[in-house]
């Protein structure tokens, strides 16, 4: 406090003041933060949610500061940006909620399924920003790193997996795209890896689940299912958040080579080989048991993304 104000309580003090809030005043009465304003602001944001505090002080002539206390304080909301999806579904689109309650009501069956996929693994991809924090004292200095892009040398990987193992995984050659003959070719090569790995699987009827890539659906690709005893799971289309490897293996798989250089091709393979063969068999049960868990959720969300949604 100012010295005259010392002085000033002291004096009042002396006379026997006892109370120590400051006397009523007249002053400027509230009369913006009043209940008709609070609707007023309530009835514009709701008709434009994107609009900032000082457009809506504008365009109801109130005092910025009182918007605010209004917007947060009496309307209890706060700003936040837009959520990540791969795509606005349509209604159409979210029957995967249908499809999900029936994987789930077959539940017994995805001891026979093989899911698999393909991505792209680079030479160079830029850690996440999460990933380059670090412990700093108050007076140290900012850590900084400069911008980078993903490099232009990239190999794909094309891996299929059970709830025990994966079970094949091998790399596109440079040039190659997966058409149908691609696609088919790496299917017989899965026949025989489920044979010499998985001979109890091998047995059974097994289920395969993709996506639904063009040449995951031709008739060629329906007649070598229906010759090898071969059921193919439903998946629903644009649903990165339902697939094993979107969710899970590819995500994993990328955070640990984020931030590496590699040499060349042979080396980016070298390193996500030793990658593949370091997951354990209880990290693949826990994935399918994810599997069920994002089903439940997609359900619970009436077909709509959820959060935890990954891409490639």
């Amino acid at each position: 406090m100012k010295k005259s104000s010392v002085f000033e309580w002291h004096r009042r003090f002396k006379k026997g003041r006892e109370d120590v809030q400051d006397d009523p005043r007249s002053g400027q009465p509230k009369t913006q933060r009043t209940d008709a304003n609070v609707a007023r602001v309530q009835t514009l944001v709701r008709s434009d949610r994107r609009l900032g505090v000082r457009v809506t002080a504008e365009e109801l002539n109130i005092n910025r500061e009182r918007v605010r206390q209004i917007v947060k304080e009496d309307l209890g909301m706060r700003k936040i940006s837009a959520k990540m999806v791969p795509r606005i579904l349509t209604h159409d689109q979210k029957r995967r909620l249908h499809i999900s309650s029936d994987l789930l009501r077959n539940a017994e069956m995805f001891d026979r399924v093989i899911t698999g996929d393909e991505t792209w693994c680079f030479q160079y991809d830029p850690e996440k920003k999460r990933q380059s924090m670090e412990w700093k004292t108050q007076n140290s200095p900012r850590p900084r790193k400069a911008r980078m892009s993903r490099s232009q040398v990239k190999t794909m990987l094309v891996c299929f997996l059970d709830h025990k193992v994966i079970v094949p995984y091998e790399f596109i050659v440079k040039g190659q795209t997966v058409n149908q003959q691609c696609y088919l070719e790496m299917l017989t090569r899965l026949q025989e890896s489920v044979r010499r790995k998985r001979p109890r699987l091998w047995l059974d009827k097994r289920i395969l689940h993709h996506d639904n890539a063009p040449a995951h659906d031709v008739l060629r690709f329906h007649k070598f299912l229906a010759k090898n005893s071969i059921t193919k799971m439903v998946h629903p289309p644009y649903s990165p958040d339902l697939a094993p490897c979107y969710f899970w293996l590819f995500p994993e798989l990328k955070n640990a080579l984020k931030g590496q250089r590699f040499a060349d091709l042979s080396d980016i393979q070298r390193n996500v080989k030793t990658l593949l063969r370091g997951i354990l068999e209880n990290d693949f049960e826990d994935c399918f048991w994810q599997w069920h868990h994002h089903l439940t959720k997609c359900i619970a969300s009436q077909g709509e993304y959820f959060e935890g949604d990954s891409s490639h």
